[in-house]
């Protein structure tokens, strides 16, 4: 795309949180705006909260949706965008992304969703279906579900890397320790994963390991996500759903673009991002990743030769400028350039 375009992002930035310095929207707008384009965010959540009488969410949801609808109407129609970007099909339904296309005129609608199961989120399906092309994390069944809604163009295209902040630091003696996992240890509505499970509960017992955000211990934000990740000689990237072709959470490229050495429980085509051995280590099984753990625990040599391969090619290929080039190719031409590619 030669023209630069106005391109306005409905997402949910999370302005009042620390985590907001490190959420993939925040990725999206920087990369767009460094290929030469104009970007107007609109953070729907923290308007639509900022709209109600009352702290909750949910009673947001009932009480200030109208007037959140309206100033984000208005906004889309005084900006005249030539791209609308969904980033938070949560928080939205498809009523409302219909009422955008009517002040939009000719923008092309796209929405994004970063999560697994699709199939339970049928307000999401909605949503994605008022728009002209779906873009997600994950291939496989993932994807397949959103085509099979009915949706014109639906592809692949993975969580960003952002070398300006997920790099190397040197941390004090608080953050470091063996092994570390961020997140949840399940999302008990999608799905249970044991081999999740048994793995996080037992790295809680450990003294050389940390947890952040599961099993009552508190999240870890801000830089100090960062600098939690780099004081790690090893991190463990597990998602709730390991048999979707490419599917990762950001967890993956949080660790590797930080260039600290990742296990990564194998999922289908992986290796068309990461290879194995090479820029991460791959795992099939709970014993296999604590065996893998003790193994490259005593070989910092060949641990941090695959950390700094695998931080090298996230920088490189995952940055935010390349992923947004793939979508911008996406819109313009219908596919884009990738070894991982998967439109459907």
């Amino acid at each position: 795309m030669q023209k630069a375009k106005r391109i306005f992002i409905v997402a949910d930035f999370k302005d009042e949180l620390p985590r907001s310095v490190h959420i993939q929207p925040r990725m999206w707008v920087k990369g767009l705006l460094r290929l030469g384009h104009d970007v107007q965010r609109f953070s729907y959540r923290n308007v639509m909260m900022q709209c109600s009488p009352f702290p909750s969410k949910r009673l947001a949801r009932y009480f200030a949706r109208k007037k959140a609808d309206a100033i984000l109407l208005e906004q889309i129609k005084r900006y005249c965008p030539d791209i609308l970007f969904i980033h938070c099909m949560k928080y939205l339904d498809a009523d409302t992304v219909l009422a955008m296309r009517e002040v939009a005129g000719d923008a092309v609608f796209v929405s994004r969703d970063e999560d697994p199961f699709p199939e339970k989120n049928p307000s999401r399906l909605a949503v994605a279906a008022t728009t002209d092309i779906v873009i997600t994390t994950s291939g496989g069944r993932f994807l397949r579900t959103y085509k099979d809604s009915g949706i014109r163009c639906c592809a692949f295209i993975p969580n960003i890397c952002d070398p300006d902040i997920q790099q190397r630091y040197q941390v004090e003696d608080k953050w470091k320790t063996d092994i570390i996992f961020t997140g949840r240890i399940e999302h008990t509505r999608l799905e249970r994963n044991d081999d999740r499970r048994n793995i996080v509960e037992k790295l809680k017992e450990m003294p050389n390991a940390r947890i952040y955000g599961t099993l009552g211990i508190p999240r870890v934000e801000g830089m100090d996500y960062f600098y939690a990740i780099n004081g790690a000689k090893i991190a463990l990237s597990i998602n709730i759903a390991n048999d979707v072709r490419l599917y990762h959470s950001d967890r993956l490229i949080n660790y590797i673009g930080c260039g600290t050495f990742t296990l990564a429980k194998r999922v289908p085509d992986s290796e068309l991002l990461f290879e194995d051995g090479v820029h991460l280590k791959y795992f099939d099984s709970v014993d296999e990743f604590f065996d893998l753990a003790d193994g490259y625990l005593k070989n910092k040599q060949m641990r941090e030769k695959i950390a700094i391969a695998g931080m090298e090619k996230a920088h490189v290929e995952f940055n935010a400028e390349r992923i947004a080039m793939h979508l911008l190719e996406l819109i313009e031409t219908g596919a884009y350039e990738a070894p991982w590619a998967e439109i459907l």
